[in-house]
């Protein structure tokens, strides 16, 4: 798959990674007849940062949940220029798409940072499927989850500038409703930039943009002096 995947051959999930996998979006609404067979099947996999887990064209045998780190899913053009499509972290499940239909990522997967992953068989999760229908209902939520979220980063790119994207972004990521805050990003800028749909620079700029505002970068750690003003960008 061109990746360098570490699997443990022990198949049992430690009580960490258990919680973190049924609290996913995938596992969570399923009853409790069929999780105990997903969870049987599962195996955990580590990647090492930058290690790409599969490629688009690739032939699909697997899909996954995050469990530690971030993942970042992308296509590549002819001219070898990328364009992030989404970016999973804890409890997020990638490429279940393909347990309806399809035996072909159609897609790329790359480790941000070492991450450490549940794998499901995909041959093994459609004998499940088939006789339990709330497997292919999961999907449905999933998939559905996965275009509301994509609609929304449509009309983002379209209605609002890069300043205000950013702007979106750290107001939905804090506590408080109005004063001071700060925030520590999950992960780093130039991720963020691709979960935007922004180059580097243009990600940059626009934080050098919200410094009229009270907002200051330092490393990932960003200050909010004021969230109100921050509102009205």
């Amino acid at each position: 798959m061109g990746s360098r995947e570490t699997v443990n051959k022990i198949l049992r999930l430690n009580t960490r990674d258990k919680s973190t996998l049924l609290r996913s979006s995938f596992i969570a609404q399923m009853g409790p007849t069929v999780v105990p067979a997903i969870l049987e099947l599962v195996s955990i996999v580590n990647v090492e940062a930058r290690d790409v887990l599969f490629r688009e064209g690739d032939h699909a045998d697997a899909f996954y949940s995050v469990l530690v780190g971030y993942v970042r899913l992308y296509r590549l053009n002819k001219d070898g220029r990328e364009a992030d499509i989404r970016i999973c972290g804890p409890s997020d499940t990638f490429a279940e798409c393909l347990l309806a239909l399809g035996d072909t990522y159609v897609y790329n997967a790359q480790a941000a940072e070492p991450v450490t992953l549940a794998r499901f068989d995909l041959q093994r999760m459609r004998q499940i499927a088939e006789k339990n229908p709330e497997v292919l209902k999961a999907v449905i939520r999933c998939l559905s989850d996965h275009l509301l979220v994509s609609m929304d980063c449509i009309a983002n790119d379209r209605l609002q500038t890069a300043p205000q994207r950013v702007a979106h972004y750290l107001l939905g990521s804090v506590n408080a409703e109005e004063g001071a805050t700060s925030i520590r990003l999950p992960f780093q800028k130039s991720l963020l930039a691709g979960k935007l749909g922004l180059a580097p620079e243009a990600l940059s700029r626009a934080f050098s943009s919200l410094r009229r505002v009270g907002v200051t970068v330092r490393g990932r750690t960003i200050q909010i002096s004021d969230i109100n003003a921050l509102k009205d960008i």
